[in-house]
Order: structure tokens, then C-alpha cells, then sequence
């Protein structure tokens, strides 16, 4: 098989937030010294990557700081031979955290997105804790977006305060707008949180690595046709797996549950796609042929067009 840089890819599950880098933000948070910023990127557990994710959103205070950041994403993308990837902006948090007008914001990403030679389509995020009445707004504004670089909606944040059956109406409303939808779930809580997300109507899971744990859920999956959005750096940065060596993406895989590999967010994780299929390769023992259909899975579950997806081999 070509090398993982030659291997035209696709990913699905990258927050634009979370694609910061300690070394972006001496220039987006200029009062703090590297030392101080490198404290807030040393997170251990799931807890401490949400204040990390707070604090790089609470330092985008303008558009022109979203478009510096979407424009070193793409450019990393680029280089990794990416050719198309669904980007998550954390619209709940612009709205609630950030407390500025989404439009702008949009605006500038969606002009560098435009133009990047990696095609780049929008997945408009709602931030669970926050409850439905927000999520609604941000469903919303991803539905007046669906013909201007918007593809799907999700939700994301803390499983736990923010339980599937909260949304019911709003992922519905997303459905009825020509909105896809995707969802995280059994990132950090169980089995259940999945069951809850597809009953939503999800056609893809951010992690669901918890599925490990629930044989009928991974014969669903797998029978259904449902994939996986495997982060492993990220779940073992965050905590939600004890170690690289428990990282379930091998049994998961093995059980016939389709899967894509993503970085989920590279800067703070400090990984790239490269990396995750190095990863699985590795640690996990994939071969050539199984890693090439992973690649593969990566445009045969995005959610664009097939013809509007480029790259493609």
C-alpha cells in the first residue's frame, strides 16, 4: 500500500476549536505567557479537554480569528493529501460562550473554505448541556445554511447532562430541513448513550467506542450499516480509555462494525490523520488492505454528494 501521505484521504469527524495548537494560540491569547498555555493543553481527563476547548473558544473574539484558524487547519489538511473533510464548528458555543453573531463568524470560514483545494463541508454543532432550547437555535441556523456549505448536525459536550431524549424534536426539525445527522455518543458513558443517539435518527456516531460493550448494539451497527467515528489519540488523551493498549478500535473493527479513522482535534491532541493510521497500523496490527478500506469508509460515509466529494480512488 501507498504511505499514509500519498493515500488520498477523507475525514469526518474534526472540530475547527479543537484544531488549535499551543503554538497558534501565543498569537489568539497573547497574555499568556507558553508556560501558562501549556498548562491549559496538559489535560488528563475529559473534564480538563472541555476547559481546554472553553478557553481556545473564549479566545476567538472575532471572525478574523476564526478565519486564522480555519486557514492553518486547512493548510495541515492540504498536506496530509486530505481531499475532503466535514469540519464540526461549535455553533452552541459561539452562541452561548463566545456570546457573539454566528453570520460573521460563518461567513469568514466558509470564504476560506472556499478557497482551499481540500473540499470542505460544515457540520454544525449544539453543545448538550446547554439543552434542546439552544440546540434548536443552532439546528436552525445549520438549515438555513444547507445550500451554502452546511451538510449535517449533531450534538457534542457532555453525555451525561445532556441525555439523547432532550433533542428528539430538534433532530427531527434537522431531519425535515434536508439536514444529515450525526451525534456523539458512548464516548464516556455507556452503551445506552448510543441507543439514545440512533434513536434520534443518527447515520453516523462520533466514538461509540462504549459499543464494545454491547454485543446486540454492535450486530445493529454492523447489520445497519452505522459507522463509527474512531478518535483513538482522543480518547486516550481525555481519559475515555485507561490506555492505548485498551483502546477497543481492533474488537470493534473485528465484530464487523464499519469505522472511519479522524483526529476529532489535532492541535489540542497534538495528532494528525497520518498519525491515526500509524496508530492502528502499529498498536492495533491493521494490515495494508484493512487500513485501505478505512480510507476508503472515509468518503463512503460523508455525507456530500458522491460527485461533490473529490479525491476519491
Amino acid at each position: 500500500m501507498a504511505g499514509y501521505h500519498e493515500l488520498p484521504k477523507a475525514e469526518l469527524h474534526l472540530h475547527l476549536e479543537g484544531s488549535a495548537t499551543p503554538e497558534l494560540m501565543r498569537t489568539l491569547a497573547p497574555e499568556s505567557t507558553p508556560d501558562e498555555i501549556k498548562a491549559r493543553f496538559a489535560f488528563q481527563t475529559f473534564a480538563g479537554f472541555l476547559e481546554c476547548y472553553k478557553w481556545v473558544a473564549q479566545h476567538l473574539t472575532s471572525p478574523a480569528d476564526y478565519a486564522l484558524l480555519t486557514r492553518h487547519l486547512l493548510a495541515e489538511l492540504e498536506r496530509q493529501n486530505v481531499r475532503y473533510a466535514e469540519v464540526t464548528l461549535s455553533a452552541g458555543v459561539v452562541l452561548r460562550l463566545a456570546k457573539q453573531e454566528f453570520a460573521p463568524i460563518y461567513d469568514a470560514v466558509q470564504r476560506e473554505a472556499e478557497r482551499s483545494p481540500v473540499t470542505i463541508r460544515w457540520n454544525l454543532d449544539a453543545v448538550r448541556q446547554f439543552g434542546a432550547d439552544q440546540a434548536m437555535q443552532v439546528a436552525r441556523l445549520a438549515a438555513e445554511r444547507i445550500n451554502d456549505g452546511v451538510v449535517s448536525f449533531g450534538i457534542g459536550g457532555d453525555e451525561e447532562r445532556g441525555p439523547a431524549e432532550w433533542f428528539t424534536e430538534v433532530y427531527a426539525f434537522a431531519r425535515s430541513s434536508g439536514l444529515r445527522l450525526t451525534a456523539h455518543a458512548g464516548e464516556t458513558t455507556g452503551p445506552d448513550s448510543i441507543w439514545g443517539a440512533l434513536h434520534l435518527g443518527a447515520e453516523r456516531i462520533g466514538h461509540g467506542i462504549r459499543a464494545v460493550q454491547d454485543p446486540d448494539l454492535m450486530r445493529h451497527l454492523r447489520d445497519q450499516n452505522i459507522p463509527l467515528e474512531i478518535c483513538i489519540s482522543s480518547n486516550v488523551a481525555t481519559g475515555a480509555v485507561e490506555s492505548l493498549a485498551a483502546h477497543p478500535v481492533r474488537r470493534l473493527y473485528d465484530s464487523g462494525v464499519p469505522i472511519i479513522l479522524n483526529t476529532d482535534d489535532p492541535g489540542m491532541f497534538r495528532t494528525t490523520l497520518e498519525r491515526e493510521y500509524e496508530l492502528a497500523a502499529r498498536e492495533f496490527g491493521f494490515s495494508d488492505a484493512e487500513l485501505k478500506g478505512i480510507v476508503e469508509n472515509g468518503f463512503r460515509y460523508a455525507f456530500a454528494p458522491a460527485e461533490n466529494v473529490s479525491g476519491q480512488t
